[in-house]
């Protein structure tokens, strides 16, 4: 070809795969558990605000988002020069590996894990390295450690980690940052953190605030319910935040979200009740796989990962027979979003009917 050509990595960038919707079935209700949704709809005070935002959208957004800085800085009690906004936390991964990475440098991080990282990483043409999990599905950090050298610039813990379910405890992480060296970023990638009952949760606020290279990044997506505004946001010390609101796109939390947030933020009490009932459909959809003779990973977001290997294809087959689609990782296994009760009980009616 004679015509313009991108740059080589542009064609090496792994290409994102989103949840599938369900097919309508006459006579059957569907329902979505590929995509980690709340299966609630918007919280209390939401659509109005949303609402009147959207009467004024021949205007741009407020580019600084102040309401919505400031409504986080009061929620977290951190400086507004400590955070930095973009339309969902993956699009805070990207703008961290372009701001911190040169072409070569290399970003340390679990497998699997979430799938935006090998392509944020690739887009910025830095260098993935892949540290496998443990069997459980834990971060091996030991091992993530060992992976660092002189040519790392980031390392990304996803905890609960997307896809398999459990979290890293606040003592792991502590020992692992004391290995870290530190000018490394270290990413805690928060994105379910409201879903963890751990026996020792981290603590990502005292964390932060104890180290000079700790980020964290957060959304609105997942138990706030805005998953169709994009909003998200990183806490980390100032020069780290100033860096990415420098490669931020300008405008791009829009005036619709910015004011969704705000009042979502507000309705704290509605949030925390769904939170609660979303951990105890967790951890009756886990009994139940686990009485039927599933021996599933620790579950500490909103869903459950199934260990298939080769059968995965055959696994999701079978879900959508009975209705429900699940999120499948070609090889590797599948992963089923925390959904309403009925959703949930065809899930354990799936793993009886799938052999184990």
């Amino acid at each position: 070809m004679t015509g313009p050509q991108p740059r080589p990595t542009v064609a090496a960038i792994p290409a994102y795969v989103a949840g599938k919707p369900p097919r309508p079935r006459e006579g059957l209700t569907v329902f979505k558990l590929s995509s980690n949704e709340n299966p609630y709809p918007p919280l209390p005070g939401v659509v109005e605000a949303a609402t009147e935002a959207a009467a004024r959208m021949n205007r741009y957004p407020d580019m600084g988002s102040s309401e919505l800085y400031d409504a986080l800085a009061a929620r977290l009690e951190v400086p507004r020069e400590h955070l930095a906004l973009a339309t969902g936390s993956v699009a805070l991964i990207y703008q961290l590996v372009q701001a911190f990475c040169e072409p070569g440098d290399e970003v340390v991080y679990a497998w699997r894990s979430f799938e935006a990282y090998p392509i944020a990483v690739t887009a910025a043409a830095a260098t993935s390295v892949r540290v496998p999990v443990l069997a459980d599905g834990r971060h091996d950090l030991d091992a993530m450690a060992a992976a660092v050298t002189d040519r790392t610039r980031v390392v990304l813990v996803c905890t609960p980690n997307n896809p398999t379910g459990p979290a890293v405890t606040q003592a792991e992480l502590d020992a692992f940052l004391a290995k870290v060296p530190p000018h490394v970023l270290v990413v805690v990638d928060e994105a379910y953190v409201e879903f963890v009952r751990s026996s020792d949760p981290i603590d990502g606020i005292a964390t932060y605030r104890s180290h000079d290279n700790v980020l964290l990044t957060r959304t609105f997506s997942k138990a706030y319910g805005l998953a169709g505004f994009r909003v998200g946001y990183a806490v980390g010390p100032e020069p780290v935040a100033t860096a990415l609101r420098a490669v931020s796109l300008p405008f791009g939390v829009s005036s619709v979200a910015q004011a969704a947030a705000v009042a979502s933020l507000a309705a704290e009490e509605a949030l925390l009740e769904r939170v609660a009932a979303l951990v105890a459909e967790r951890e009756r959809l886990v009994a139940g796989l686990r009485e039927v003779g599933w021996d599933v990973p620790e579950a500490q977001g909103n869903f459950v990962w199934f260990e298939l290997g080769d059968r995965t294809a055959d696994f999701a087959v079978v879900a959508d027979e009975l209705g429900i689609v699940v999120r499948p990782f070609a090889g590797e296994g599948a992963r089923v979003s925390i959904g309403e009760p009925e959703a949930n009980d065809r899930v354990v009616e799936l793993a009886r009917r799938f052999p184990r």
